[in-house]
């Protein structure tokens, strides 16, 4: 939004400050100043010139020689090419850029120079010139604020102005206009009035809104027209008022002046007045030609589903039930507050016209302009959410405005159709609060002056503010609380610490497992990857799962961005064999990722109630590694945990996009926790990938229970350990997880650790064996071990083995 200075300082005249003074303070309040442009920018020492003669240059024909009063003791001489000043112009006033003096820009009115263009005294075609006169594109001025101006050629100034005085200040450019970025909270900040009432609170001003008197003739608007409103939740006011006799004239200067600052084209009394109120009160209005209205009546009510109307600017609309329609008596003349019809719009012959002045639900006007694809000045303040009482003002004003100008007579009387009234808001006073919330100590009794300022009211006997209803951002204390600081000072504002308990922040537990699990991975030389939760229903086929898979009941997008983002994943191992593939590719030779994301389980279809959202840890890779490098990732992650009991892995698990041979469940104390294994072949030729890939997933949410921080301190070992040493012969279908359980259940307490260091399979082994090295270590806590104990125990261990098959080897 764009105002004068000038226009501003019409309801606040003790306002005495510079631009940037007021840009400051205004931003300060609340009312923040994007900028502002000094209409008298570069333009120095220019004067009212009289012209006393106009003679033909001697050797131009397209110049003439004039002698110019500009209020000095001897005439100056100027030379111009102006069309329009000939030896008719003699008398006229003109503005005159003295020698030495600036100007804004060229006459051909194009970009304007950042320092303007200084005049000097010099000869044209041999005659001297000591100044020049000047058009408004040389002002720095457009024929959008003076219409009046010539296409080409000289400015002729007021015939009353007097010679030497200030040229600027007549043509009214001693002036700022400023730009305001207003939030939409604050829709009484968008009009002139409600900016003027902010300034003058800001600066400590009177503020002197605009008086609005009485206006109609003996007469009564309903004897003319009939207003009937359908749809009361759309159309919450609406204002009707007539005036007849129209006489259509250009609009006063100073009318024109403030509505082009604001960016408006003035085009006639009638058409300006609706604008200056629009303006002025943040209210728009429309005229319709009263003769046009059939039945001379109004219905506001909504079109219906495939309507076509043709808008002011010779547009058809396409319509539906939602666009709220102003019609007569047979056929629709407007669109409610967008734009009107071109089949009511005002004339140069209109005799009477109906002013319309209406509050509509700016939700529903937001949408009709989007959906119309017509955004107009008109439902850019509607859809903000006007206020209803402001209708009547501005109408009035529009009507007052009337008959100042001469423009036509007003007909009597209002028609007003207001079924709910908004009436005013009470919040409840509380300093302390305020106070508090604000880390101040104001007084009750400034609050209230602060208040008092911006026109809130207060009632000592409920201790409530009193909230006029254009002021429908103040809801609550803390609106109360926000007006204080910003007319206090927010740069006053103390700095406090915030009051409360304090509490120690940390991660919660689910956090602190999952951020070890980053740091295993990064530690083991994965980098974190980050996939789509969104999938295609192809990835199954891709993945081998089979038709009947409890995998495939996913849940489907209802808007997807495609069918490759259409259902939510149940599996995350997509994602990640699509991230390898790229990398392989890509040709980077060794590639290993990880992902901590949720995969989205149903619990029945149709949804009936939220999924199950799991997060997995998935890891992948391909290059230098195996199936025992993942594995070896695996319990390094168990381990980190506190998951150090004996993990099994059983190779029977059901995953048919992993090779049969080389994959196994994680099972963690009987329950299945994850899987890994190497990516099944025809699978990894899917994806592309031309290497062994491997993949682990660790569900999450199963491993929580087993997790625990709880770390207990073992002292150094005091006694020596004994060693053993075993070679087995093997049957290539027991695991050596089997063996390892057997040697850990009849261990014992002297057992310290079995690690295999050997795995051999060839022409020296029986077949359908393997041979099977283990190195145990025994030691006692509390003595020295003796032979005896020692070969105790290994005769319990080989005893064991041997139930399984497992021979030692000669």
């Amino acid at each position: 939004m764009n105002t004068a200075l000038s226009w501003i300082k019409a309801y606040v005249p003790d306002l005495d400050v510079t631009a940037q003074q007021y840009t400051d303070a205004m931003t300060l309040t609340g009312t923040k100043v994007e900028g502002y442009t000094c209409l008298d920018k570069n333009l120095e020492k220019i004067v009212v010139g009289e012209i006393l003669s106009v003679e033909r240059h001697p050797d131009a024909d397209k110049l003439v020689v004039c002698q110019v009063n500009v209020g000095q003791t001897e005439p100056v001489q100027i030379v111009t090419g102006a069309p329009n000043i000939t030896k008719e112009s003699v008398g006229a006033r003109v503005p005159v850029v003295l020698d030495g003096g600036r100007v804004a820009g060229g006459h051909d009115g194009g970009p304007l120079p950042e320092e303007g263009i200084k005049i000097k005294k010099g000869k044209l075609r041999g005659v001297e010139s000591f100044g020049m006169m000047c058009s408004v594109e040389e002002l720095g001025a457009d024929r959008n604020m003076y219409p009046d101006a010539p296409e080409s050629g000289i400015y002729l100034l007021p015939q009353d102005s007097v010679p030497g005085d200030d040229a600027v200040r007549i043509l009214g450019l001693r002036d700022v206009v400023f730009e305001y970025e207003i939030t939409s909270n604050r829709v009484d900040c968008y009009s002139v009035v409600g900016i003027a009432r902010e300034a003058a609170a800001t600066f400590g001003k009177s503020f002197h809104p605009p008086v609005i008197t009485a206006t109609g003739n003996g007469e009564d608007v309903h004897d003319y027209l009939k207003v009937r409103v359908e749809n009361t939740d759309l159309c919450r006011r609406y204002c009707a008022r007539m005036v007849k006799n129209i006489k259509l004239a250009p609009s006063p200067e100073w009318m024109q002046r403030r509505l082009a600052a604001s960016g408006i084209r003035p085009i006639n009394n009638i058409v300006d007045i609706t604008n200056y109120v629009m303006e002025e009160y943040g209210q728009p209005m429309h005229a319709f030609d009263y003769d046009q209205l059939a039945g001379h009546e109004i219905v506001v009510k909504c079109a219906g589903d495939k309507d076509v109307f043709q808008t002011l600017d010779g547009q058809e609309r396409k319509l539906d039930s939602t666009v709220l329609m102003i019609n007569d008596a047979e056929k629709q003349v407007g669109i409610a507050g967008i734009m009107g019809g071109e089949n009511s719009k005002i004339t140069d012959n209109v005799s009477a016209m109906v002013f319309e002045c209406a509050c509509f639900d700016g939700t529903n006007i937001r949408l009709s302009a989007k959906k119309l694809g017509l955004r107009t000045d008109a439902s850019g303040k509607y859809e903000k959410g006007l206020d209803p009482n402001t209708a009547e003002e501005a109408v009035n004003r529009a009507c007052q405005l009337i008959k100042e100008l001469g423009a036509g007579e007003v007909v009597g009387g209002m028609i007003d159709v207001y079924p709910v009234k908004r009436g005013e808001t009470r919040v409840k006073f509380e300093p302390e609060k305020i106070n508090k919330l604000l880390g101040t100590d104001v007084l009750a009794e400034d609050m209230l002056a602060y208040f008092k300022k911006i026109d809130l009211g207060y009632d000592e006997d409920t201790q409530e503010v009193v909230v006029p209803s254009w002021r429908q951002d103040v809801l609550c204390m803390a609106d109360l609380a926000e007006e204080v600081a910003r007319f206090y000072g927010y740069d006053k504002i103390p700095t406090t610490l915030p009051s409360g308990e304090a509490t120690t922040g940390k991660l919660s537990y689910k956090l602190m497992i999952e951020e070890l699990a980053r740091e295993t991975a990064e530690f083991c030389g994965f980098s974190q990857g980050m996939t789509y939760s969104f999938e295609s229903p192809r990835v199954f086929d891709k993945l081998l799962i089979p038709q009947e898979s409890g995998l495939r009941k996913v849940i489907t997008i209802s808007n997807p961005l495609g069918e490759d983002f259409s259902i939510m994943r149940t599996l995350p191992l997509n994602g990640m064999l699509a991230s390898l593939s790229t990398n392989y590719n890509r040709r980077n030779k060794e590639v290993r990722l990880y992902e901590l994301a949720n995969v989205y389980r149903p619990k029945a279809l149709p949804l009936t109630e939220l999924p199950d959202e799991r997060m997995q840890f998935t890891l992948g890779m391909y290059g230098n590694g195996d199936f025992f490098d993942m594995k070896g990732v695996v319990e390094e992650f168990f381990d980190k945990v506190g998951m150090n009991k004996k993990v099994h892995y059983d190779p029977n698990g059901d995953h048919p996009y992993l090779h049969p041979g080389r994959k196994a469940d994680i099972v963690y104390e009987g329950h299945i926790v994850g899987f890994l294994g190497e990516v099944h072949p025809e699978v990894a030729q899917n994806y592309k990938i031309g290497d062994r890939a491997y993949v682990a997933v660790i569900d999450m949410p199963a491993i929580t229970e087993f997790t625990t921080f709880d770390r207990k301190y073992t002292g150094i070992a005091k006694f020596p350990a004994v060693t053993r040493d075993i070679s087995m012969v093997v049957p290539k279908k027991i695991l050596v997880g089997q063996i390892e359980d057997v040697i850990s259940q009849r261990g014992g307490k002297i057992l310290e650790s079995c690690h295999l260091f050997d795995i051999y399979e060839g022409a020296q082994v029986l077949a359908g064996h393997k041979s099977v090295a283990y190195s145990i270590t025994f030691r006692a806590k509390d003595h020295t071990l003796e032979e005896k104990e020692v070969t105790a125990v290994m005769n319990k261990i080989l005893s064991g083995l041997k139930e399984l098959g497992i021979e030692l080897r000669a």
